[in-house]
C-alpha cells in the first residue's frame, strides 16, 4: 500500500477572477477624478458612500482601547519591507527576472491603486462636496479689521476667565488629566448641535498614539484616518490645548473635512460644551488663532489685547512655544548623534509637511497647511452674528 501523501496543486484563481481584482481599483479611481469637478456627485457621495462607511468603521474600532491606525500602518511598513527583501531575493535567483519582477510590482500598484481609489471615496470626496461654511450660510466675504480686533477681544477676555477656574502646579503651570480629556470628549458637542444641527452624530473616543514622539517631531497633534473611523492623539503635546485637538478631530469624525472648518467647529464645540478644560482650551486656541491674524494688519490693536492677557495664558502660551521648539532639536548627550538626529529630523519634519502641504492643495484647499489657521474668517462671522 501506497503511503506517501499526494500533494495538491496551488489554488489558482481562474484568469477572469485576476483582471477583475486588477482592473477594479483603478475603474473606481477613473470614477471619481471623472466626477471630481460635479461638486453635488460628491458631495452625494460624501453624505451617501463616505459617511456611513466611516461611521460603521469608527464603531468597530471604538471597540478596541488601541489605535488601530497605528496597527495597520504598522504592519504595512514590515510588509513592504518583506516584499522588498523577497522581491530582490526573486529576482537575483529566477532566470526570467523580467517576468517575476513585473509581476511583483503589478501586485504594489494593485495595492496602491485600491488604497489611494478607497481614500478618494471615503475621504477625498467630502473636500470636493459642499463644505461646513456653505452649507450652514458662512458668506466668506472676508472680516473688517474692526470686526476682527472685537472677536479677538473677546476671546482674550474668555481665556483670562478659563485660565484662572482649570488645574496648575505651585509654579503656575497646566496640569489637565489627559485621560479626562479622552473620556468627556464624547459629550463635547451636545451643545453645538443646538446652532449647527448638521454636526448631529455620535462621537467616538479618541486614541492615545503609541507613537506620539513621532507626532511631535513632525509638528502634529492628531490625526483622523478615514481607513478605520478612528481619531488618534498625540498625548506628548500641551495639554492646555489637547481638548481643541481632540475636538478638532471630532469634527472630522462628524463628516467636517476642511481642516479651517474642522478648526472653527472643535473651537466652538469647546467653547459650548460644559468642560472648563475644553472650554478653556477653545477660547485659549480661537486667542491663538485670532491674534496672529490680527498682528500684521493692526498692530497696535493686537499689543493692547497681549497686554491684557494675564499671567496664566501667557504661561500656558510659553510653554505651548516652548515644546514645539524642543521638538526641533534633539538631545542626547552626544554631539555627533545630536546633529545627525537633528538634521533628520529636520528633514523629515520639511518632508512630512511638505507632502501634506500638497495633499490640502490638491484637495481645494488652496492655503494648504495655512489652511489651519484660516478658521479665523469663521470665528469672527460666527461670533458677529
Amino acid at each position: 500500500m501506497d503511503s506517501t501523501k499526494k500533494v495538491r496543486p496551488p489554488l489558482k484563481l481562474p484568469r477572469f477572477v485576476i483582471i477583475i481584482i486588477c482592473v477594479f481599483p483603478a475603474v473606481i479611481t477613473i470614477l471619481f477624478y471623472s466626477l471630481l469637478n460635479n461638486k453635488s456627485a460628491m458631495g452625494w457621495a460624501a453624505a451617501h458612500i463616505s459617511a456611513p462607511i466611516r461611521k460603521i468603521l469608527g464603531l468597530i474600532n471604538s471597540i478596541y482601547p488601541f489605535s488601530m491606525m497605528e496597527v495597520l500602518i504598522a504592519v504595512a511598513v514590515v510588509w513592504l519591507v518583506y516584499f522588498i527583501v523577497k522581491t530582490i531575493i526573486i529576482t537575483v535567483r529566477t532566470s526570467d527576472k523580467l517576468k517575476h519582477l513585473s509581476k511583483r510590482l503589478l501586485t504594489v500598484l494593485v495595492v496602491v491603486l485600491y488604497l489611494w481609489g478607497l481614500f478618494c471615496w471615503l475621504w477625498n470626496s467630502g473636500y470636493h462636496g459642499p463644505g461646513f461654511a456653505e452649507k450652514n450660510g458662512f458668506s466668506g466675504g472676508g472680516v473688517s479689521i474692526d470686526e476682527l480686533a472685537s472677536v479677538t477681544a473677546y476671546f482674550a477676555e474668555k481665556a483670562n476667565e478659563y485660565a484662572l477656574l482649570v488645574e496648575r502646579d505651585d509654579d503656575g503651570h497646566y496640569i489637565g488629566d489627559r485621560r479626562e480629556f479622552f473620556k468627556t470628549s464624547t459629550s463635547i458637542y451636545q451643545n453645538i448641535v443646538n446652532d449647527y444641527p448638521g454636526l448631529e452624530g455620535r462621537s467616538y473616543k479618541p486614541k492615545a498614539m503609541l507613537f506620539s514622539w513621532l507626532m511631535s517631531r513632525t509638528g502634529y497633534t492628531g490625526i483622523y484616518f478615514a481607513y478605520t473611523g478612528e481619531s488618534s492623539i498625540n498625548i506628548n503635546a500641551p495639554l492646555c490645548l489637547m481638548p481643541a485637538t481632540i475636538a478638532h478631530e471630532l469634527a472630522h469624525q462628524r463628516g467636517v473635512y476642511r481642516e479651517d472648518e474642522a478648526n472653527f467647529v472643535g473651537i466652538v464645540a469647546c467653547v459650548t460644551s460644559d468642560s472648563i478644560a475644553y472650554m478653556y482650551a477653545g477660547y485659549l486656541l480661537g486667542l491663538m488663532h485670532l491674534m496672529s491674524a490680527l498682528a500684521f494688519p493692526a498692530y497696535e490693536l493686537w499689543a493692547e489685547i497681549n497686554g491684557s492677557l494675564n499671567l496664566s495664558v501667557i504661561t500656558d502660551m510659553q510653554d505651548n512655544n516652548e515644546f514645539w521648539r524642543s521638538q526641533e532639536k534633539v538631545e542626547t548627550g552626544i554631539e555627533f548623534f545630536d546633529n545627525v538626529l537633528t538634521s533628520l529630523t529636520e528633514v523629515v519634519s520639511d518632508t512630512v509637511d511638505t507632502v501634506y502641504d500638497g495633499f490640502l492643495k490638491s484637495q481645494n484647499q488652496e492655503l494648504g497647511l495655512r489652511t489651519y489657521g484660516a478658521c479665523v474668517d469663521l470665528l469672527v462671522e460666527h461670533y458677529s452674528r
